[in-house]
């Protein structure tokens, strides 16, 4: 185990604490979460931000086979043009996912986007890095992360092998 419950809750709401510090200048924020955990993650960001933020945030969800990402659907379809966009995962392992979930976001000239993950996996085999990162663990390449979730709940984070 990596991480507990508690710790992790502590890590999301100081993640959106730097979200909020970083975009305070912003009228609007788009955070996307990425299919499984991902989305519970977004969803607890943008809770905290509530708070914390004085722009709009709106919620989306990208849904996409991880290990084949060739259809990748957003919840809803809007413009992203000259939007700041936040794309949401639970765990950087490769960095594979986090890249194929920018390609509907290509088509667009968004004004930035950033990522943020609760965990990072130092080993990665895609050149992505995330923005906002609530614990960064260093791994052999046959290491993974996975985080588990119940009921919308972070409960914890461990190493799989």
């Amino acid at each position: 185990m990596i991480l507990n419950k508690d710790t992790a809750g502590k890590k999301l709401r100081r993640m959106a604490m730097e979200v909020a510090e970083r975009n305070f200048d912003k009228p609007e924020l788009i955070i996307i979460g990425i299919r499984e955990n991902g989305i519970f993650i977004a969803e607890r960001i943008a809770s905290h931000l509530k708070d914390l933020f004085p722009g709009k945030v709106q919620l989306l969800n990208l849904w996409m086979d991880k290990k084949h990402p060739v259809e990748i659907r957003l919840s809803e379809a809007i413009n992203f043009n000259n939007k700041c966009i936040l794309l949401v995962d639970d765990v950087a392992n490769s960095g594979r996912t986090l890249l194929y979930a920018l390609k509907p976001l290509l088509d667009a000239h968004p004004a930035q986007i950033e990522t943020l993950v609760l965990v990072e996996r130092t080993y990665k085999k895609f050149p992505v890095s995330a923005d906002y990162v609530g614990l960064s663990v260093s791994t052999t390449s046959m290491e993974n992360i996975v985080v588990s979730v119940e009921n919308g709940d972070v409960t914890g984070a461990y190493l799989a092998v």
